[in-house]
């Protein structure tokens, strides 16, 4: 395990080892960084996410609260069923990003995560290390399309599943691109590590390729589409 689980003021803390000194509750307080001055912003989303940078520790981070989509936000928007600690959203996120870093893949860092159970049920928060100078594809292409480094993404995609992960949410939101045209992969949240087969890996490929035709409707990718194909099996 590359992290340590720690109770604390009615929650457990998962922790990376380096930061165990410093992380505490107050870190899961979005009252507390405001009045710290280390509250950046929000983006909009299902979980919405703040951007934070600890004053003293000079950390860019992400803070993003686990949040319900569908119809099953009607029941509760942010509590889930408890059915054990490893079988959490925070702690299956977190010991995956981490696994996925251990193997040398192009994750953010994950910094900390919080559960708190009420009875039968728990809400959660995950923090990982804001990755700097970086863009995400979708924002990248209503740049330019011609331009974009397709064949790099392809490539990265094929990395993270030749080590074996499911990525059931791969959209051009979840990709970033920094400055030096690296690619990462994001938000980790139902994920799975699995025997690589080609079933779930192009269903991966099918619902990003579902979300470039929805951020650019009535264009023809094709072309495009190819040079990420070409280098996701050159990868």
């Amino acid at each position: 395990m590359g992290f340590q689980v720690i109770q604390q003021a009615g929650a457990t803390l998962l922790v990376a080892p380096e930061l165990v000194e410093h992380i505490n509750r107050s870190w899961f307080d979005l009252n507390w960084w405001r009045g710290n001055g280390g509250w950046l912003g929000s983006a909009p989303g299902r979980g919405e996410s703040h951007f934070l940078c600890h004053p003293e520790l000079q950390l860019n981070l992400v803070w993003r609260h686990y949040k319900r989509g569908g119809m099953a936000a009607r029941l509760s928007e942010d509590r889930y069923l408890w059915s054990g600690l490893k079988q959490t959203r925070a702690y299956q996120e977190f010991e995956l990003t981490h696994q996925l870093r251990s193997r040398g893949l192009p994750v953010p860092r994950p910094v900390a995560a919080a559960i708190v159970r009420r009875g039968l049920s728990y809400q959660a928060d995950l923090i990982t290390e804001r990755l700097p100078d970086v863009a995400s594809m979708a924002d990248r292409l209503q740049q330019s399309l011609r331009d974009f480094p397709w064949q790099e993404v392809g490539r990265t995609i094929a990395r993270f599943h030749r080590a074996g992960l499911d990525h059931v949410d791969l959209n051009l939101r979840n990709i970033l691109l920094d400055s030096h045209q690296r690619v990462y992969l994001i938000d980790f949240d139902r994920c799975r590590l699995r025997t690589a087969e080609p079933s779930w890996q192009q269903g991966n490929l099918d619902r990003l390729l579902r979300s470039l035709n929805k951020l650019f409707p009535n264009q023809d990718h094709s072309a495009h589409w190819q040079r990420l194909l070409d280098g996701y099996h050159a990868g």
